[in-house]
């Protein structure tokens, strides 16, 4: 059985991934005996991708001062690597190669995410994915970009080279954003003030309304 996994191409991807996950492994412990502050950053950023915030792991990188290059590596690394994992884990439960509960599990409610904005890359093809990978939005990447090429049953190497593509330039695009962010902080938090003053008006009424029941449950 495990012979027969290995022979196909997403057996090889999932190889292909415990291959970059040992390389992690291995420089994330090496390197924690020269820097360790750095290790923990690295580690972190790489527990944040896991749960889905690439914004995220590139923020922690250009906040703690990782160069350009450094935060934008590491960054898509970290995605490639966890798509070879989820797109093999995709294709092998649906094609029962891998029996596991909790896999399966994990597998279904990533094949709704993708059925939700299938119809709507259906017709773009390959740019399709691409700009849904790369669009900064919530429910969009590359795990669930992948998922919806092979729905769309475009090819892995289409699949793969749209999601990667995608991945880089989002990578770039929130990379130097962040750092024009960061730059401009100081006049940043008083847009960023303001807008949550405008979106809060319309509940000023619910809010008193919160607050004063709270005060009347502190008296009793």
């Amino acid at each position: 059985m495990r012979q027969k996994l290995f022979q196909t191409v997403e057996g090889k991807l999932l190889l292909a991934g415990i291959i970059l996950t040992l390389v992690l492994v291995t420089f994330l412990g090496i390197y924690g005996f020269i820097d360790f502050s750095t290790t923990k950053i690295l580690f972190f950023v790489f527990i944040t991708h896991l749960v889905g915030s690439r914004a995220g792991g590139i923020g922690l990188c250009i906040l703690n001062g990782f160069s350009p290059f450094t935060t934008i590596a590491y960054n898509f690394y970290v995605e490639v690597l966890i798509v070879c994992f989820t797109y093999s884990g995709f294709v092998l439960s649906t094609t029962n190669y891998l029996k596991i509960e909790w896999i399966n599990r994990f597998m279904n409610q990533l094949a709704l995410k993708a059925l939700e904005q299938k119809e709507k890359i259906q017709s773009y093809g390959w740019i399709g994915i691409f700009l849904f990978v790369m669009a900064p939005l919530p429910v969009t990447g590359p795990v669930v970009g992948s998922i919806i090429g092979y729905m769309l049953r475009m090819g892995l190497l289409r699949t793969f080279t749209a999601t990667a593509l995608g991945t880089l330039t989002a990578n770039i695009a929130w990379c130097y954003g962040f750092e024009f962010l960061e730059q401009r902080f100081h006049m940043i938090q008083y847009v960023f003030g303001a807008i949550v003053v405008i979106v809060m008006i319309p509940y000023l009424k619910q809010i008193k309304k919160f607050i004063a029941e709270y005060r009347k449950g502190e008296t009793k």
